[in-house]
């Protein structure tokens, strides 16, 4: 799959509100992918790995992005409800794995553990876990500010001009928050086309009132999820901490965490991307045994 496009998507109208979802149909296997902050069900990096596991893809845009209202399901454990209709909806009857990427991973954690029946498993990536996100309260109190209703739309566009006239000088910006290493040292890890893809990444980029939502605080509910989960995270991952994966793997029963090697939040860039995506075709795969 092509990493630098948007998809098409369609709105499903439920009982809690409109959803906007992205399904591609392949193989029999369907993965449920919760996108992270500032993320639509269009818009993605790279999901080949689900292609090559000829799994089919059911994206929808989480409560505040893309078309799906904030109103829609609004909390974590409402929208994992309001995807399971939405499953319902299609005709999706299993859920071979539900994905969460970042800030979507505390709606996949809620979607397996209070629908372990129509999900067999769980992917976490980089995934947000069951301690305070942004870490530091500083931190989530300039996000509050800097993607509020009235200064959102700005703060993207100050940044999609800047990645225009200076390209560098803007992912040295953004990655100066999703890498604990420096910035420039980062960035020379990137090779020209990734640097490229995180351009054309960043520039459509927004955060409606999604990121805000993302800020709340939520219900830990790691302890109740009895599906299989592979934890996949990095030390050096500046945007959601190790401690997150830890937490996760402490919490949830039968996870198992794999470590990245990712400078960064984009562990698809990562050397041993293909060595963790064969381990992700594996999970998928499995015979479970519940």
């Amino acid at each position: 799959m092509t990493a630098m496009m948007e998809h098409s998507t369609s709105i499903a109208d439920l009982p809690a509100g409109p959803v906007e979802y992205r399904l591609e149909q392949r193989g029999e296997a369907v993965v449920v992918v919760f996108h992270g902050g500032h993320m639509r069900a269009g818009l993605t990096l790279d999901e080949r790995v689900y292609d090559e596991a000829d799994a089919s893809v059911l994206a929808p845009s989480r409560p505040g992005y893309g078309r799906t209202p904030v109103t829609t399901g609004t909390t974590v454990p409402g929208f994992a409800d309001v995807t399971a209709d939405l499953c319902r909806h299609l005709g999706v009857e299993r859920v071979t794995a539900a994905v969460g990427i970042s800030a979507g991973g505390p709606t996949a954690v809620a979607f397996a553990a209070r629908h372990p029946t129509l999900v067999e498993r769980l992917i976490l990536q980089s995934a947000v876990g069951p301690l305070p996100y942004p870490d530091r309260r500083s931190t989530r109190l300039l996000a509050g500010l800097m993607f509020s209703p009235g200064t959102e739309g700005a703060t993207w566009g100050g940044m999609r001009a800047l990645l225009r006239r200076a390209p560098d000088r803007g992912l040295r910006q953004m990655l100066s928050g999703l890498a604990t290493l420096p910035a420039d040292q980062v960035l020379a890890g990137l090779t020209p086309a990734q640097r490229t893809q995180l351009v054309w990444l960043f520039s459509r980029m927004r955060s409606g009132a999604g990121f805000r939502n993302d800020l709340r605080p939520r219900e830990d509910l790691t302890g109740q999820v009895t599906q299989p989960a592979l934890v996949i995270a990095s030390r050096r991952d500046g945007a959601v901490s190790f401690a997150h994966a830890e937490a996760l793997v402490a919490g949830i029963p039968r996870a198992e965490l794999i470590e990245s090697q990712a400078d960064h939040h984009f562990y698809e860039f990562a050397a041993d991307w293909p060595t963790i995506s064969a381990r992700m075709r594996a999970f998928l795969a499995a015979d479970l045994k519940r």
